[in-house]
């Protein structure tokens, strides 16, 4: 328990709207207006520590466990297994599964369970997003179970269960955060951390096992001498290479399943990333700052052409030039494949060189802006922030191995020269578009009048609303502040806002508007296989053969998730322009 003074808020620079620290539980228990250490003020509270503590063990064991067995299944497939690492993971979606269903029924059956709903958490654009990739991701599980069932009389039925388990987990999970990604729980938070560090935990599993998969898949090493052989290390499918599919399209919905990897990949991230929010919301009951426009933002294409259009342009160019790549990379003409790479560097060139200007006018314009800095902790924030910068340092860690190896050998050929001046322009675009859109983010939204009121990020439910404003204690007072600038904000006439934009808010859409379309194009291409990192034989030679396939496999898959967390960010950027 908290004493009085420590259940106060904290007094902030900036007022907000919702002045009341407390509320009120079942059998007239008072809930502490911040539940967690990490969430706001300074806590005492042991039960808080302790919760934190277990779920955070859980989540740690459940993913080291599920290393070692990835690695096990990956290096050492006579002892272990895919099939043993998929019956871990079969135990763990279950297990996920279930928690998920009961926090459902129990927050739908118990109206104090959730008090509060955090508007930055789970907005619609990222819930959208879950729902592409899941639907994505299940139609891969369709295709496995077609494809598993021709080797049913000869190999494990583990393999076929496995992607019939992942489709459910896939489609409750999906509805468990399009409806509870905003909840900040208040009741049975041990619980309901332990549970959403199992999912989170299940979810970095699924992706490390995914990624890994593709991974090998894809890597295809150049042999000792001049001709290329196809030395995939793919995970071991089947322990009898004599067994053969009983059907004739077991190829067909073989490729069309290693097609939709990226997808079930970037689901996998979306959900922990939300996962984790929610875990961090466990408790919360009150945000003190509170910076965000009281109307809704809402997506179009209003005032904004070229940004789109030069975007469009790149991604077409971008789809050719890929296609292109993969049909001739696979010909045994090296005269070809060296084409080929000279021309996938080329394009990229050209998309660092036009990604990095715009994004310098973005600095330039934010030089020009009058606007405040957000000020406050957010947790969703604060994830996007790190995500970000985490997931680029693997683009980094390629492009640095890439600069020190070819600078080490010397510049031999054109290809070498576009390789290096290729991954010199990925080093500055990386650099330039992190610094913009972490700054966009800490920026205040634009405000029609620069400056007024600002909605609260964390709305109080129904429930609480109702039960404060019958209570006669003295918070009751600061409840009737939140009712009275809940109607204020809702009887808002829209005919005050003014709809036309500015010179620099339009010039910041369609910077926005371009980099996003820029960002998929780079997301595409090495999510649906190509490799220049592997087909070019400089990294190769020069590292170890096993240092450099390690640097590449860990790297790229967090390359890929930057360029598609990139999107995020800037569509938010262009939301909130």
């Amino acid at each position: 328990m908290t004493t009085q003074d420590e259940e106060e808020p904290r007094i902030s620079s900036s007022p907000p709207i919702i002045t009341h620290s407390r509320a009120w539980g079942p059998h007239g228990r008072r809930l502490s207006s911040w539940a967690c250490p990490s969430l706001g003020p300074a806590s005492q509270d042991p039960a808080c520590n302790w919760s934190s503590l277990l779920s955070g063990l859980v989540a740690l064991n459940v993913f080291l466990l599920g290393c070692a067995l990835v690695s096990a299944s990956v290096f050492n497939t006579v002892h272990i297994t895919s099939a043993h690492l998929q019956v871990y993971l079969i135990c763990l979606m279950i297990l996920s599964t279930c928690w998920m269903l009961y926090y459902a029924a129990y927050t739908y059956r118990e109206d104090q369970a959730v008090l509060y709903k955090d508007g930055h958490a789970g907005p619609i654009w990222l819930r959208g997003g879950l729902i592409l990739f899941g639907v994505c991701s299940m139609i891969m599980d369709i295709f496995k179970v077609a494809y598993y069932v021709g080797y049913l009389h000869c190999d494990s039925a583990v393999k076929i269960v496995f992607p019939i388990a992942q489709a459910v987990f896939i489609f409750v999970q999906t509805y468990f955060l399009w409806f509870h990604a905003k909840d900040c729980v208040q009741l049975q938070r041990n619980i309901t951390r332990c549970g959403l560090m199992l999912t989170l935990s299940t979810n970095l599993m699924l992706w490390m096992t995914a990624v890994t998969e593709e991974s090998l898949h894809q890597t295809v090493l150049p042999t000792s001498n001049a001709s290329k052989t196809s030395r995939s290390m793919a995970m071991q499918v089947r322990s009898d290479d004599s067994c053969e599919c009983s059907h004739s399209a077991c190829s067909i919905f073989e490729t069309a399943s290693n097609y939709l990897y990226p997808f079930n990949i970037e689901y996998s991230l979306f959900a922990s990333a939300m996962t984790y929010v929610m875990w961090k919301n466990v408790g919360r009951l009150l945000d003190e700052h509170n910076h965000h426009h009281n109307l809704p933002q809402r997506f179009h294409l209003r005032d904004v052409l070229l940004g789109p259009i030069n975007g469009l342009l790149i991604l077409v160019a971008g789809l050719v030039t890929f296609i292109m790549y993969k049909v001739d990379v696979q010909e045994q003409d090296e005269a070809k494949k060296e084409a080929a790479l000279q021309m996938h560097y080329i394009m990229n060139m050209v998309a660092y060189v036009l990604m990095s200007v715009c994004t310098l006018a973005g600095w330039v314009l934010y030089g020009l802006e009058q606007r405040e800095h957000v000020s406050g902790k957010n947790p969703t924030r604060s994830l996007d922030v790190g995500l970000l910068l985490g997931a680029s340092m693997g683009q980094f860690a390629i492009c640095y191995f890439t600069i020190v190896a070819v600078v080490a050998t010397g510049i031999q050929s054109h290809l070498d020269a576009l390789n290096l001046t290729s991954t010199l322009l990925a080093v500055i675009q990386l650099g330039l578009q992190n610094g913009f859109i972490v700054e966009g983010l800490h920026r205040q939204p634009y405000s029609p009048h620069n400056s007024g009121t600002h909605a609260a990020h964390v709305f109080t439910s129904t429930y609480t609303l109702r039960s404060h404003s019958d209570s006669e204690l003295p918070e009751s007072k600061s409840t009737t502040t939140v009712t009275s600038d809940t109607s204020q904000l809702q009887t808002h006439p829209l005919h005050h806002f003014s709809t036309g934009l500015s010179w620099k808010r339009r010039a910041l859409k369609e910077i926005c508007a371009f980099l996003m379309l820029c960002n998929i194009t780079l997301w595409i291409m090495p999510a649906f296989g190509a490799r220049p990192q592997f087909e070019n034989p400089h990294g190769h030679d020069f590292y170890d053969l096993y240092m450099w396939v390690a640097v590449v496999n860990i790297g790229l898959p967090f390359s890929i998730f930057y360029r598609m967390h990139s999107v995020a960010g800037l569509f938010e950027l262009y939301v909130l322009s």
